[in-house]
């Protein structure tokens, strides 16, 4: 009995012991969640710092603590381009701020759209006559971009400048797919409707490339336009179309190149750039590091901005990347999550409604989801509108069509209107290690779709007329929301893609406008004064919770990982690994009818992620390989 009463009172201190360690951790976490909001004491005025280390976005992903274990590396950076946008308009009109830092040594890039409305919001610091002083080892399309309008381009003295324009090779899958004896069995409707050539093609189709040039064409002319009227003197003609000419006419220095073709003004090393802000910010007298100048970061900076509450509510509901189906999201269009936010909101009683929009879109069935959530407000007599980011193709036209008016940027990627599906089948593989199927049907549907047996005429037939019957919705959705008839929708349909400027022309869009225009238009239209209302972005609030894990796991640019050219070009084994993760998830995916745009760029997805499913998939098809001999 002694004995076993020591075990007792051993077991009783090591549950005591585990609840004090339990409570530790969690007063522990508590006041960690209660300190991790910015102070707004934190800003000192001086130059207002945009250390963009990562990528812009329509709207941030959520941090999955697991993900980020798993992957053993932190979360890229992500700053909504909304974001960006009022704390510069806020900097222009605050004497506080003398100056604009724009570093962009880490910057990943981001959409052409927000890129835009960054820099004109950089114009309006400079119209403030405040400088912005942009800083980086090297400059790529969207740094330059970005760059093009600042008051003084910086680089180090060993970086460079790569002007490329929009485009490159995609990924076709056909040989390797015979090779390991699996047919991807497709089923879609439109002759640009491109998304499934990789599978059945070696090649691009003479349709999808002429869609390809002449969307990629119209980009390339808007980003040219857009830096030659921010930086006149650039040289980007020569830099772009003679690269060796070039930078051999700069004894082979990719940095004087870049100085000499006017992309740049100044070379220096970070000590030179920062001594510069100091003329400009004024002197930290607090630091003990060379040149350290007054600054103030955005976090505390937008804290400090608070929210906008006077006057009506206008409710705004992003639908930014993928439309998949469930509650998958922010980052992501969960069909089922963005249809509750929208239901969510009837009990506001909101004045109008935006759906900004930034997806190539993706289910057909979430796509619709989302079009029914929209209509439920507009059944309530509200003006509807939609704003177009840089993308809201296929599945993203689809949930566009309840608008009023549509709103688009002339960088916008917009249309593919059509669908498919793909099903792999792998009788052709199974046969070869000795698996065949055999049995009795009752129907030709009997046992269907058989993935190793193959499927019968009249599965094809059925899935074929699914996708058609789908293509038929998708258009009379347009030609009713566009007042057009359905044979004119299916002219300009056909998956085809348009940008900003053709889709207007042809009548998918409306007007020029951002987020703001949209905003500005459903506020006229339901008689509200200038100043008596405000957005209200649905389900954008982050939690204390998710506020700590942003502070503690994304890679916030502290290590100083800077890139050269080299570096920056190497950087897109990345893209690689997200590309074929997504072509491979796509064919081997479970999903159900797509309207999808593959010629669409893909939203921003965590490379590093992508990176680590593609090495999976690839694994499998190795495996796959190695039985085929």
């Amino acid at each position: 009995m002694k004995f076993a009463g020591r075990v007792w009172r051993l077991l009783v201190g090591i549950k005591d012991g585990l609840v004090l360690v339990f409570m530790l951790a969690f007063f522990g976490l508590i006041f960690a969640i209660l300190t991790a909001r910015p102070s707004p004491a934190e800003v000192r005025g001086g130059a207002l710092v945009l250390n963009l280390d990562g990528y812009v976005v329509e709207e941030r992903q959520r941090i999955d603590p697991f993900e980020t274990l798993l992957a053993r590396q932190a979360p890229v950076a992500e700053y909504q381009a909304r974001d960006l946008v009022r704390a510069l308009d806020a900097a222009a009109t605050d004497e506080r701020i003398k100056a604009v830092v724009l570093d962009l040594d880490r910057f990943l890039g981001g959409g052409q759209v927000h890129l835009v409305a960054i820099g004109e919001a950089l114009d309006r610091v400079r119209a403030a006559n405040k400088p912005v002083l942009a800083y980086a080892t090297a400059y790529a399309n969207d740094g330059l971009l970005l760059a093009s309008h600042a008051s003084e381009v910086w680089m180090d003295p060993m970086g460079g400048a790569m002007v490329a324009g929009p485009g490159g090779t995609r990924l076709y899958y056909k040989s390797l797919l015979d090779r390991l004896k699996i047919d991807a069995k497709v089923y879609r409707v439109g002759t640009y409707k491109s998304a499934v050539e990789p599978y059945i093609a070696d090649g691009m189709s003479d349709a999808a490339r002429e869609n390809y040039q002449a969307l990629y064409g119209a980009l390339w002319g808007e980003w040219q336009a857009n830096v030659a009227k921010a930086r006149p003197k650039a040289n980007i003609q020569l830099a772009a179309n003679r690269p060796v000419e070039w930078v051999e006419g700069a004894g082979g220095s990719l940095a004087r190149a870049a100085l000499a073709g006017g992309l740049v003004d100044k070379l220096g090393t970070r000590t030179d750039f920062d001594a510069r802000v100091v003329e400009s910010a004024g002197e930290d007298s607090w630091s003990e590091r060379p040149n350290a100048y007054v600054a103030t970061d955005l976090g505390p900076w937008l804290e400090q901005l608070g929210k906008p509450t006077a006057g009506a509510d206008i409710a705004v509901v992003t639908i930014a990347g993928e439309i998949v189906d469930g509650d998958a999201g922010p980052g992501t269009a969960g069909g089922q999550r963005i249809a509750d936010l929208l239901d969510d909101a009837l009990s506001m009683e909101p004045a109008g409604l935006v759906v900004r929009v930034d997806s190539p879109g993706g289910s057909v069935l979430a796509s619709e989801q989302i079009r029914l959530a929209i209509l439920r407000h507009k059944a309530r007599g509200i003006p509807v509108a939609v704003s177009m980011a840089n993308v809201a193709a296929s599945g993203g036209y689809w949930v566009s069509t309840p608008a009023d008016r549509i709103f688009a940027e002339p960088d916008t990627i917009t249309g593919s209107i059509g669908i498919f599906a793909v099903v792999p089948t792998f009788n052709r593989a199974a046969q070869s290690i000795g698996i065949n199927p055999d049995g009795v049907r009752t129907t030709p549907l009997s046992g269907q779709p058989d993935l190793l047996g193959g499927f019968t005429p009249e599965t094809d037939q059925l899935l074929q007329a699914g996708i058609e019957n789908g293509y038929a919705e998708f258009i009379s959705r347009v030609a009713k929301s566009r007042n057009m008839t359905a044979s004119a929708v299916d002219r300009i349909g056909q998956g085809r893609v348009w940008d900003g400027g053709a889709a207007r022309q042809v009548g998918l869009v409306d007007q020029y406008g951002g987020l703001d225009d949209a905003l500005a238009w459903t506020a006229q239209k339901a008689g509200l004064a200038e100043g008596n209302w405000h957005p209200v972005y649905l389900g954008s609030d982050e939690t204390p919770y998710e506020t700590l894990l942003r502070q503690w796991l994304v890679d916030d640019g502290s290590q100083e990982v800077r890139r050269d050219i080299v570096g920056m070009v190497s950087a897109g084994q990345d893209d690689l690994a997200g590309r074929l993760a997504g072509d491979l998830q796509r064919l081997l995916g479970s999903r159900g009818m797509q309207a999808y745009c593959l010629e669409c760029p893909p939203p921003h997805v965590n490379a590093r992620t992508s990176a680590r499913e593609a090495n999976s998939w690839l694994s499998t098809l190795t495996n796959f390989l190695l039985l085929d001999r």
